[in-house]
């Protein structure tokens, strides 16, 4: 079975590595996937191109005109129909509208599309109009999978209820991760562990609604109960220079790292206290499942999949609904200094060993494949 799978990507995160991981599996279990990694024309090699290089995973990129490029994505589906693909498969909003939108009778070719989530931007803005694509698109798909239960009231309403929409949880490799966790890290990066204690942890695109405003906010409160804490806020992003200004008018320019992307979060998450995750909105990051391996405790807002995964507590902390940078620092305070984090740490370990391998992810979405390629049939 050949698969392609679409992504327009400007990082390495959830998705992306989910990505990876499944596709990973996918070779392992005798598919024949490929990553179309879409770009503009001023990149040479994309985070995710690096890291599939790395793996030697198959991909292919393909450079084009920012934007809805309809004219590019009728190529890259005639190229799809050429070289003989039996599915498609979409990893962001890009893809789901350019190529999903088509009817299954002009497309030729069946598709499924993985909702990692949604941003709820502001109403009217270019990334509110690009939702509300992407909802109407899916509508035409032939497969909707979401990565929580929780994401079920993301779905447009001629989506609800319907047997297109499955879900299939992240997945990783356990034993991959532990690897990387031991791995060296970049001297900057050490040389400002060693000289911080508590050192907190952020991940993730540098985006609004990713909560990192608040969180370089929340080191003040941490500094009243702790001499030097470190805050290093790993990604890259638009909102970087709004950090970097908050930054400044808190004063903490000495306790927050923002060295950019970093291929090797695991070796990170090993070396820090606590991660934290203070996202608006989330579908089921991977950073969590990573960290989880690893053994930091998380601290994370009660958004998407995570509370679920967290067991509502049990394997982790969970913010209050509605918290502010203050909050958030209250928050970090009481699980660095909570007696049960040990505890925590250890049911977070045996349950991302059983229940998020990347095995079983792939196994699921492999019946999908079969499933929907049965019914096109």
């Amino acid at each position: 079975m050949k698969i392609l799978h679409l992504i327009d990507s400007g990082g390495l995160y959830g998705a992306e590595k989910m990505l990876l991981e499944l596709v990973r599996e996918q070779i392992k279990s005798g598919l024949s996937p490929l990553i179309l990694s879409a770009g503009e024309h001023q990149f040479t090699e994309k985070p995710l191109e690096a890291e599939a290089k790395r793996l030697g995973l198959p991909l292919l990129k393909w450079r084009m005109n920012p934007g809805f490029n309809i004219r590019e994505s009728r190529k890259i589906l005639q190229w799809a129909r050429t070289n003989s693909y039996d599915l498609i498969h979409s990893h962001g909003f890009k893809f789901n509208v350019l190529i999903g939108s088509y009817p299954i009778a002009i497309r030729k070719i069946p598709m499924i599309a993985t909702l990692h989530g949604y941003v709820h931007a502001k109403k009217f803005s270019r990334i509110w109009f690009y939702e509300m694509l992407d909802r109407y698109a899916v509508t035409f798909m032939q497969g909707v999978v979401l990565v929580g239960n929780a994401m079920n009231r993301e779905l447009p309403s001629r989506l609800v209820g319907s047997d297109k929409v499955i879900v299939i949880q992240n997945g990783l490799d356990y034993r991959t991760i532990l690897s990387k966790s031991n791995q060296k890290i970049e001297s900057e990066i050490q040389n400002f562990i060693e000289n911080h204690s508590p050192v907190i942890l952020g991940v993730g695109r540098l985006s609004e609604e990713k909560g990192f405003d608040r969180l370089v906010e929340a080191i003040k409160t941490v500094s009243v109960e702790y001499d030097n804490p470190g805050l290093i806020i790993v990604g890259e992003g638009k909102q970087k220079g709004n950090l970097e200004t908050r930054i400044k008018e808190y004063g903490v320019q000495d306790k927050v790292l923002l060295p950019g992307y970093n291929g090797n979060v695991p070796a990170l998450q090993r070396r820090s206290d606590l991660l934290v995750i203070p996202s608006l909105t989330e579908g089921l990051p991977i950073t969590l499942l990573e960290a989880m391996a690893v053994g930091v405790p998380v601290l994370a807002s009660p958004v998407g999949e995570m509370p679920s995964v967290l067991g509502g507590g049990e394997g982790g902390w969970l913010l209050p609904e509605d918290f502010d940078g203050k909050e958030l620092g209250c928050s970090i305070i009481r699980a660095l200094q909570d007696p049960e984090r040990k505890k925590k740490v250890v049911w977070a370990s045996r349950k991302i060993a059983t229940c998020y391998s990347a095995e079983a992810m792939e196994d699921k979405y492999r019946k999908l494949y079969r499933t929907t390629l049965g019914e096109i049939a």
